[in-house]
């Protein structure tokens, strides 16, 4: 179904229980941890244990294939204290290990010493992200739209995104606690401000087929 659409949902990954201890060690254990979430948590070792998790990799090997990687790790909190509007857009930029010359990567930035460029489309197709949510995605609470099939027309301009999505209903993704959203990078996705306060967390964990891309690209860990 993820070939087809770009997403797919499996519910209760994680148990209620398991995901109450998780929850606990995000609050004690992040010191980076702002208002809205943490990037770069790979270093965390709960969070790379629950990337490595058998259930997480079945995941990710369904679509990547048996050599599947986890390389990034973010978690999103939105709630009354961070509530915020994203716009229709794809996700394009990798963490790479060092700068590539090549006119198909870029523009690049530099966060917290990790070089991040905008990749091109072979690239960006042999990535999946999974989307762990300790809280249940609602209507009231933000959770993410997205426009299925729509990894399927590369990369595309800011404009192409925005007409894209005027033009082909977008479908809720509503997932339980405990469940996980894998999606295409390339998919067109935004999410609206939550209208209750109550916290939507997820744990947004990319994986690639591996971590030498091709053409001398090798993804950071980060």
């Amino acid at each position: 179904m993820i070939d087809e659409a770009g997403f797919c949902l499996t519910e209760a990954v994680l148990s209620p229980n398991e995901c109450d201890r998780l929850s606990e060690k995000l609050l004690t254990g992040l010191s980076t941890r702002g208002r809205a979430g943490a990037r770069h948590l790979m270093a965390n070792p709960d969070i790379a244990a629950l990337a490595f998790d058998d259930r997480l990799m079945e995941i990710a090997r369904k679509s990547l294939g048996a050599q599947a990687v986890p390389y990034r790790a973010t978690l999103f909190e939105k709630s009354g204290r961070a509530n915020w509007l994203v716009v229709w857009h794809q996700d394009t930029a990798l963490p790479l290990a060092a700068r590539v010359t090549s006119d198909e990567w870029g523009p690049w930035a530099t966060k917290a010493g990790v070089c991040y460029a905008h990749a091109p489309t072979w690239a960006l197709q042999r990535i999946l992200a999974l989307r762990l949510h300790l809280d249940a995605s609602t209507p009231q609470n933000g959770g993410l739209r997205v426009i299925p099939e729509s990894h399927r027309l590369g990369v595309l301009t800011d404009d192409a995104v925005f007409e894209r999505a005027r033009q082909q209903p977008a479908v809720a993704c509503l997932v339980g606690r405990g469940g996980v959203l894998a999606m295409r990078p390339l998919l067109i996705h935004s999410s609206s401000k939550a209208v209750v306060d109550l916290p939507r967390r997820v744990i947004h964990i990319e994986y690639a087929e591996t971590l030498n891309l091709g053409q001398g690209v090798r993804l950071a860990i980060t």
